[in-house]
């Protein structure tokens, strides 16, 4: 549902778009297809925050603001099981559109066959999960991004359906108590800390910044004493 009557979801040749304020938004994971080759995977700032070294494989990831799922790509083309939420049902569905046409390009059929896409609120999901993941990625929107050029002609329509973050703190905990053996965020690179915590590692390029916690069950008790 679209409540914005600037905002109309359009279906043309190339798939499911959402067009808002002479901006036309739409899933393509056609562009991502260089940065998840084999020899570039490796490079890929997330690949390396989530490697986990020695695990046993198959590794499960849970992307918990999925968005339009590039940073799900990224996982998945490193080799993970990727399991997806997003909570707004238009981008939701923008995000189905792009795995479907993927799922029909040979050089992304067999990665978005490991993506598996849900849709709800991933904080309460992740206090109800069947299986342990490996990683857990949290990428909340909130009101202090930056305002770069990409920001203002890649995720400005984004920003006007997404809910900014209302409980860093709640995300965090929630997606500790789930007891992954990494938590990654993802952060503009001068950005503050998520809910404050300071992490056990970053990994930093020019246009965003990885925050990882290994281990981070062993940090909830005190983490969540040091937030009420």
């Amino acid at each position: 549902m679209i409540e914005n009557n600037d905002m109309q979801l359009v279906r043309d040749e190339n798939g499911l778009a959402l067009v808002a304020d002479g901006q036309t938004l739409r899933g393509d994971f056609t562009k991502m297809i260089p940065r998840i080759k084999q020899g570039a995977i490796s490079k890929e700032l997330l690949a390396r925050a989530a490697k986990i070294k020695d695990a046993e494989k198959p590794l499960v990831a849970l992307d918990a603001t999925a968005g339009l799922g590039e940073d799900s790509l990224i996982l998945a083309a490193a080799g993970f099981q990727v399991k997806l939420f997003e909570r707004n049902p238009v981008i939701h569905q923008l995000l189905e559109d792009a795995l479907k046409r993927a799922a029909d390009i040979p050089e992304l059929s067999d990665i978005v066959a490991r993506m598996e896409l849900k849709h709800g609120d991933s904080v309460e999901a992740m206090k109800n999960l069947d299986f342990t993941p490996d990683v857990i990625l949290l990428d909340p929107m909130f009101p202090e991004r930056q305002k770069s050029a990409l920001v203002k002609k890649k995720l400005q329509v984004i920003q006007k359906l997404e809910i900014p973050c209302a409980d860093e703190a709640e995300m965090i905990l929630t997606a500790m108590a789930a007891k992954p053996k990494k938590l990654i965020v993802k952060r503009p690179p001068k950005g503050p800390y998520l809910a404050g915590l300071k992490p056990d590692f970053s990994i930093e390029g020019k246009a965003v910044r990885f925050d990882g916690f290994a281990s981070p069950y062993e940090r909830l008790e005190k983490f969540r004493a040091s937030v009420k």
